[in-house]
């Protein structure tokens, strides 16, 4: 893998919310990890070259919420190459909420942990268009014990899909299994909100008091949105990151934004996008909740991709998300798109328009020159081999 140096960037995008700007203007790269940031690091013979043109460089932003089975195809929507086709809006991760939509989907205990540990596997050295899956997340089913916590971590099972999906609704028992999951060092997202899949049913701030999950899911409905005034206990009343999605209720975005800039909580929310869903299946999905957070949030661009990307990697304990030495060189280029009023991909955002990506990068190597589904770019990098 040859080292890679991209140069003449308008801006560095760090994906921290706290210092969400890189002061430089080129980021080298060697051996799929980010090297150095800094203003006009040279290059040196046998370098893969990106000229970014004066465009924006930000993380590959990491989608906190998807459904996949095994394999790009989704049955809920009858898709294929859904996955890869969102490499080109600019994401680089996707975390699974749950293989809910697998047909046949073995239930009960063996069935979940089976499942659980398949989608792990499966996922950890599959790649549809570069796309990393954290796949098998696991479903939660009566006759879960410690010990089968214990066995799916040993075999890669790094988180739980949303807690509460589907039928199982033993709380004080759910309680429990989420406490045995952390011991085993997984991360545990819950469903809060409406009904989504037949079986389920609606979950509110008492339960997720109760179960202490590390994600609050989709807070804007997956699809039907959460009470508001159970968002706010959930704010006030948990540490559980705060996840808004695509595939909800848009109304009640800035409603959400506002109460979590009451309590101090920005830092906490996270995004993602709830697909494949009745919703749809899109593409652009997380680009665009990035700009409905920014836009009608009135949260500065830059700390909302910081939403999409770092804040999403600390809650999931990944080396990436960020713009820093030692960190996966997962990275994306993107500019205003052509015709739009903005000057560069942060306006763009900032005014609730579609940046235009013109690269993607995983691991330190160019997937992606020139998306085929955000619009043009104003200003597209060039590649040098």
């Amino acid at each position: 893998m040859s080292a890679m140096l991209i140069h003449n960037i308008g801006q560095i995008v760090s994906g921290d919310y706290l210092s969400p700007i890189v002061e430089g203007d080129s980021i080298l790269v060697d051996d799929g990890k980010i090297v150095e940031i800094g203003v006009g690091i040279p290059a040196l013979e046998g370098m893969f070259i990106i000229n970014a043109n004066g465009t924006t460089v930000c993380p590959g932003l990491i989608d906190s919420h998807v459904h996949p089975v095994i394999g790009d195809y989704t049955p809920r929507q009858k898709v294929v190459d859904f996955i890869a086709s969102c490499v080109h809006g600019g994401v680089t991760r996707m975390i699974s909420a749950g293989e809910v939509h697998m047909p046949g989907r073995p239930t009960g205990a063996i069935g979940t942990k089976s499942m659980a540990i398949v989608g792990a596997k499966a996922w950890s050295s599959y790649r549809p268009g570069g796309m990393k899956v954290q796949g098998g997340g696991l479903l939660l089913q009566a006759g879960l014990t410690e010990a089968d916590f214990e066995e799916m971590a040993s075999e890669g099972v790094r988180h739980l899909g949303e807690v509460g999906l589907g039928g199982y609704h033993d709380w004080n028992k759910v309680a429990e299994m989420v406490r045995w999951a952390k011991r085993s060092g997984m991360t545990v997202m819950m469903h809060i909100g409406g009904a989504s899949i037949p079986g389920s049913d609606a979950i509110r701030a008492e339960h997720a008091i109760k179960v202490d999950p590390d994600v609050a899911s989709h807070l804007n409905g997956g699809p039907t949105a959460a009470a508001l005034g159970d968002i706010e206990r959930i704010i006030t009343e948990t540490d559980a990151a705060l996840e808004i999605i695509q595939c909800g209720n848009v109304a009640i975005v800035p409603q959400i934004i506002e109460l979590a800039r009451k309590h101090n909580a920005l830092g906490r929310v996270i995004i993602g996008t709830d697909m494949p869903s009745g919703t749809g299946v899109i593409p652009l999905g997380m680009l665009r909740t990035v700009t409905w957070v920014s836009a009608l949030g009135d949260i500065s661009p830059e700390q909302t991709i910081a939403m999409a990307t770092g804040s999403t990697a600390d809650v999931y304990n990944l080396l990436a998300g960020r713009i820093a030495p030692g960190l996966e060189a997962d990275l994306v280029v993107m500019d205003a798109p052509i015709g739009s009023v903005a000057k560069d991909a942060l306006e763009t955002i900032r005014i609730g328009d579609t940046p235009g990506i013109s690269g993607v990068i995983i691991d330190g190597e160019l997937v992606v020159n020139k998306s085929r589904n955000t619009p043009p770019a104003q200003r597209q990098m060039e590649a040098i081999s």
